[in-house]
């Protein structure tokens, strides 16, 4: 073997010495470019179900370039990671530019990089030997982040084509407008949407779990005319995707059937099986109502969407707590903050601070009643007791001088869970 082909040699393996020691913190290198880019680009956070599917892009996009070092894999026989493909997709169904996209990608190769060169740095090889290291590093993610853009970039503009075609159509600008506000002529809408506006209107929010294979705006659509059939509308329901996996629907009631609607609707999720997970407004009538009731569902997806849980399979506007919750949520980092300065060590994601977080909670909204409590638990007077002194006792302080705090923060963990849990 000649002295270049050692050289080379040489090189690749350190390379891969260096890439074994990264590939260890890959959770914690997909989470720092993951933070990165959301912090660049605002456009791409706020959407739980987004920031996991670009997690998983970083993850998977990284584990890739590690792999084509560590294997002395061609960049040219690697093939795009799926989750990249879809949040391409993703982001074309919401309207994020194409040059959100990219730059993101220059963010994260710009944050891989960094790393990388860290690394090469704690190595403390000889000077020489890192420096062709890293340029090998260098050169073969520049390739790779050339080659996936363009696959990316690709995938974006083939699903936007798609996409706006299907969306220009009367119903659904329509729709769009009438949620802008201002005055419309309601019969001529009426007419062109085929839906009645001189109704009460219950608006809902219908989402699949990323894991669900069956998920597509047709079977979204059927199941929002099951849930007008459910409380009994007289109507067809209207119905607007906003990606592959959301939608957003609205069920025309006349005003007798409005009041027990929301109950009707949360009794035919709860026992149906393989369906979207639902949140809806209050039934509202006219054309405010059509915009309020929206609002209403959308502010309670939020709230249920950065939980990070499909434990609710259905959320009502009016469930107990959800329009602070919603109100609060806009600013997940500001609630984190509050909660953890409330209560202290007791905002812990662990299984028994949560058993210790409901206690506090119910006996606080039981007026300071451990009997009361204890029904509601169904458990011991004196099991209620003692959770609630531990409770005390891991916030750290008494609750007597700051109770609405206290119960306000409570609540923001009941709704929000670990998205606000330390």
């Amino acid at each position: 073997m000649g002295d270049s082909a050692r050289d080379r040699a040489a090189v690749a393996d350190a390379a891969a010495t260096i890439v074994g020691r990264l590939y260890d913190r890959l959770d914690d290198i997909t989470r720092d470019i993951q933070q990165l880019v959301v912090t660049e680009m605002s456009e791409l956070g706020g959407d739980a179900q987004l920031l996991q599917l670009l997690r998983d892009t970083a993850a998977t996009s990284v584990e890739s370039f590690f792999s084509s070092i560590r294997h002395g894999i061609p960049v040219r026989n690697l093939e795009p990671p799926t989750p990249a493909l879809e949040y391409a997709r993703r982001l074309a169904q919401r309207d994020v530019s194409v040059n959100a996209l990219t730059r993101a990608y220059r963010l994260g190769h710009r944050a891989t990089l960094r790393m990388v060169i860290n690394e090469i740095r704690a190595a403390n090889r000889d000077p020489e030997l890192s420096l062709a290291v890293y340029d090998l590093m260098e050169d073969v993610s520049f390739e790779y982040i050339d080659q996936i853009s363009q696959q990316v970039v690709a995938s974006y503009q083939d699903e936007r084509d798609r996409w706006v075609a299907n969306r220009n159509n009367l119903r659904v600008l329509q729709v769009r407008e009438l949620l802008t506000g201002g005055d419309v002529d309601v019969d001529a809408v009426t007419t062109a949407l085929r839906y009645p506006l001189r109704r009460h209107h219950l608006a809902v929010v219908v989402w699949y779990p990323e894991s669900f294979e069956r998920a597509d705006p047709l079977s979204m659509e059927r199941f929002v005319q099951k849930l007008g059939e459910s409380v009994d509308a007289r109507n067809n329901s209207l119905f607007v995707p906003v990606d592959r996996v959301t939608g957003w629907g609205w069920i025309p009631l006349p005003a007798k059937s409005a009041p027990t609607a929301p109950a009707r609707l949360r009794a035919f999720v709860e026992n149906a099986t393989g369906c979207p997970c639902v949140t809806a407004g209050n039934p509202l009538p006219d054309i405010e109502g059509f915009r309020r009731s929206h609002r209403q569902a959308r502010d309670a997806w939020t709230v249920v969407s950065a939980a990070g849980t499909v434990d609710r399979r259905v959320t009502i506007a009016d469930d107990a707590g959800l329009a602070v919750a919603a109100l609060a949520g806009r600013d997940v980092d500001a609630v984190i903050a509050y909660v953890g300065e409330v209560l202290g060590p007791l905002a812990s994601a662990t299984d028994g601070d949560e058993r210790l977080r409901e206690t506090l909670r119910i006996f606080l909204g039981a007026g300071s009643s451990y009997t009361a409590a204890a029904e509601e638990l169904h458990l011991h007077h004196n099991s209620v007791k003692y959770r609630v002194q531990r409770a005390v006792e891991r916030r750290g302080r008494p609750i007597a001088g700051d109770r609405l705090e206290v119960e306000v923060a409570l609540l923001l963990c009941e709704w929000l869970g670990a998205a606000v849990l330390s």
